[in-house]
């Protein structure tokens, strides 16, 4: 009888341990990019004296779409400079279902915009109202290769689109910019904008009569159909790209009720009839009342399915979304940075990331995709960017700010549930996935290492923050 005797030890020793359930986790320094930690093991909560932050998986906040980049001309050809091999293997880094960066949803511009070869719009016949001359050919040579190349790797990746300039002919100064360079610029980056021609915030650029604005929503629809009979679905469109700045690239100011016009009376029923939903934005001002307008007027609202923020709208969305709490919001354009692509870029990246989504932002998109070196615009602008390319010997790198960008990208699933925490440490964002796995990422800004003691139901995980770090624990 010694064999049953044995199990019967086994067993009761068994029921004698107390189970611990592990996270992984990876972290990322200024030095050591993505580097994957041991597995954490947790601790029942009565075991814990002191808990750092509370994280509540059962208080879910707004659903993620995704996170993702804009498709621009300048980023197709950077990385056309390095060997095909290469730049697969970039593609698929960034959109290659969990694998990677993990994009799900992505912007592109309608014609041109600061970071193209150059300035176009689809139709640059004066007075072509009915859009007799409309032709994507420019993008067959640049955006509509790279959108197909990121598709190749994620068939269900999701694309919305905004113009940042009409038609040259439906401004009142008959240009593309609203700025003038003037002798500042070096020649090579001037605009060529007369003094006399330059626009301003809470006026209309775009010409406010019928025909242009109906022409206008017709474009729009040539646009969504010529892109799906490229095998390229639009899912949403924003009319206008940072409706109150005159710049010296492709722009066009619009006042918010002229905005509002043009959705209730023009876009948004041509766009219904393409099935194509339409949010208002960008809006890269503080001003709340620029979104009230727009959800204020009884023709345009119905058509309104969301907002997208950018730039200085940071300081409007937590506003909109205490009072829509329903509405979806949209983080459309990660600030773009100096060119640098340093370490002081890629910790003010997670405070962004950080401040979108705590205000009820279900998409976050960076801006530049890949630049070559030094990322200069058309228009003589340095930029960030997630990949930069070195034209002379065709090499690449990631940069800080595609990693801090991964931390959550990679692991927050389409779907997936923001949720609430709690606690002295207020660093993190928390999510739970459609798959009911938990994401927490959190950052350590600070000089020394520390730890963090987290708490999920009676669970506590306590990971060993490196100094100035960002981390992501996966609990399965």
């Amino acid at each position: 009888m010694k064999i049953p005797c044995l199990i019967l030890s086994i067993a009761l020793y068994l029921s004698s341990c107390t189970f611990q359930p592990r996270a992984s986790w990876v972290t990322t320094t200024e030095k050591a990019f993505w580097q994957e930690q041991p597995d954490l093991l947790s601790a029942s909560a009565d075991t814990v004296r002191t808990i750092d932050v509370t994280v509540y998986k059962d208080k879910p906040q707004q659903e993620i779409d995704g996170f993702g980049a804009c498709f621009n001309e300048l980023g197709w050809i950077s990385l056309s400079r390095l060997d095909p091999v290469d730049r697969e293997n970039i593609m698929e880094e960034l959109f290659f279902p969990e694998y990677g960066a993990n994009f799900t949803i992505c912007r592109m511009p309608v014609g041109a915009n600061d970071f193209s070869r150059d300035w176009y719009s689809y139709d640059e016949t004066d007075g072509d109202f009915e859009m007799k001359n409309f032709t994507i050919a420019n993008d067959q040579q640049t955006l509509i290769p790279f959108i197909r190349n990121a598709r190749k790797y994620n068939a269900d990746l999701r694309i919305w689109a905004s113009p940042w300039c009409p038609p040259s002919w439906m401004k009142s100064n008959k240009h593309y910019a609203s700025a003038y360079t003037g002798e500042a610029y070096d020649e090579k980056y001037r605009n060529g904008l007369a003094a006399d021609k330059v626009g301003h915030e809470g006026e209309d650029m775009f010409i406010q009569d019928s025909l242009y604005l109906q022409a206008y929503a017709l474009y729009f629809s040539k646009f969504v159909r010529a892109y799906k009979e490229q095998g390229i679905n639009i899912f949403a469109v924003m009319p206008q790209n940072e409706f109150n700045s005159a710049q010296i690239f492709p722009s066009c100011c619009w006042t918010a009720v002229s905005l509002a016009n043009f959705i209730g009376n023009y876009l948004g029923p041509a766009m219904a009839e393409q099935q194509v939903d339409v949010m208002f934005g960008t809006v890269e001002r503080r001003n709340e009342a620029l979104v009230d307008t727009i959800l204020s007027d009884p023709a345009c609202r119905p058509y309104i399915k969301g907002v997208g923020f950018q730039w200085a709208g940071k300081g409007a969305i937590k506003g909109i979304h205490e009072r829509y709490p329903d509405l979806k919001l949209y983080q459309t354009e990660q600030e773009c940075g100096d060119g640098l692509n340093d370490w002081k870029g890629a910790v003010y990246s997670w405070n962004l990331m950080r401040h979108y989504l705590d205000n009820g932002a279900s998409a976050y998109m960076y801006w530049n995709i890949s630049l070559e070196k030094g990322g200069i615009s058309r228009w003589g602008w340095a930029q960030n960017s997630l990949v930069v390319v070195d034209p002379v010997d065709k090499t690449y790198s990631f940069t800080p700010e595609y990693y801090i960008m991964k931390h959550l990208s990679h692991y927050v699933q389409p779907g997936s549930r923001k949720v609430e925490t709690d606690g002295t440490f207020t660093d993190l964002l928390a999510f739970v996935n459609p798959d009911k796995s938990i994401v927490i990422a959190l950052a350590n800004e600070g000089p020394d290492s520390r730890t963090v003691s987290i708490r999920i139901g009676n669970r506590v995980y306590r990971p060993l923050l490196p100094a100035q770090s960002v981390s992501t624990i996966l609990i399965d």
